[in-house]
């Protein structure tokens, strides 16, 4: 039968005498790592193999305790470490201090065995069950992540079915807005939150009517003015959202991606830079993947006569910075394309 690890114990004292002792009474339960400096200490709290509890002296020389568990708790690397102080000084102050400064305890000098194995199994079945519950709220914490991105994905697909029945559309147009986000000189985390946000750009459409939506020819006054609503309804849907980024980025994208650099479009006739780059991102993405897909209402497009048009609207629909990033990184569009083709599409077109 495999016995249970054990857990480590750094034991911080400049007296070797105060050593010997704290190694006998804990080395048969637990390792211990035995330190004559607060240098040394900090060298073994911030190694791939930290211990699991301090046992820190106070008085010692270059540094003393009270240093070292301010180094300690600065770092995140250490901070959650408990750590026992080793004082022969009572005193009320010191062990305020102590305290102050982040220490979960104190041991008297001269030592009583008893004590000192009793308080360290206290305090390293507290740390563990503090972990424990940690490690827990973490795994809750993404698991109701992933489940409310599962709905997010799904409610924008759902918009995207009304006239592109795979819903392949938003997949594709979020992975390009994702490769464009990292193109411009965004982080990876942010790149994600636009790769999850962007499937809601058009969650809006749900409530235009089919023979709006599906029309093959031109729209009239009043169709193109309903038409123009869906941004604003995208936004209504999406809701309050002051507690999530990634809801305000989607309300953001929502509202803004039918906007134009020279501000002809809607719904509130943004233009440049006043468009939130988010917003001018999926613009991009969105039109050169509608533009190559078949819709109800129109044929695909080749990619060379899509590129043509992207590249002409640079400065007039599009923010122009974003149309070079985009023109190169082409070749990375085209293997998402291929890779979430649709049923019908001819994976085979090239530049």
């Amino acid at each position: 039968m495999n016995k249970m690890k054990k857990q480590t114990i750094l034991a911080v004292d400049d007296t070797p005498e105060n050593l010997d002792i704290l190694v006998g009474l804990l080395g048969e339960e637990y390792k211990v790592k035995a330190s004559p400096s607060g240098e040394r200490a900090l060298k073994i709290a911030f190694s791939d193999t930290p211990p699991d509890l301090i046992l820190l002296d106070i008085m010692m020389p270059e540094m003393d305790g009270y240093e070292v568990i301010s180094r300690l708790k600065a770092d995140e690397r250490a901070k959650k470490i408990p750590v026992i102080f080793l004082t022969g000084r009572v005193a009320e102050v010191d062990e305020a201090k102590g305290l102050d400064l982040g220490a979960v305890d104190y041991i008297v000098k001269p030592f009583s065995p008893p004590i000192v194995k009793r308080r360290v199994r206290t305090h390293l079945a507290l740390y563990d069950q503090n972990r424990e519950l940690e490690m827990k709220v973490v795994e809750r914490t993404a698991e109701l992540n992933r489940t409310r991105l599962a709905i997010i994905q799904r409610l924008g697909r759902a918009a995207e079915f009304k006239d592109n029945e795979t819903g392949l559309h938003v997949i594709r147009m979020s992975h390009y807005s994702r490769m464009l986000a990292i193109k411009i000189g965004m982080t990876e985390e942010e790149a994600d939150r636009m790769l999850n946000a962007a499937p809601m750009h058009d969650l809006g459409k749900i409530g235009i009517p089919d023979n709006i939506l599906l029309k093959p020819g031109k729209l009239n006054v009043e169709e193109w003015k309903l038409m123009q609503q869906h941004p604003a309804w995208g936004v209504e849907i999406i809701g309050d959202h002051e507690n999530s980024e990634l809801l305000e980025w989607a309300a953001t994208i929502a509202l803004t991606h039918h906007e134009k650099w020279n501000g002809s479009g809607y719904p509130k006739g943004l233009k440049g830079k006043d468009i939130p780059i988010i917003g001018r991102i999926v613009a991009v993405a969105d039109v050169f993947d509608a533009l190559t897909s078949e819709r109800p209402y129109k044929k695909e497009w080749s990619v060379e006569e899509a590129m043509v048009f992207i590249k002409k609207e640079a400065g007039a629909h599009f923010d122009p910075d974003i149309i070079m990033a985009f023109e190169n990184i082409l070749p990375d569009i085209l293997e998402i394309m291929g890779k979430y083709a649709e049923p019908s599409r001819d994976q085979g077109s090239t530049v």
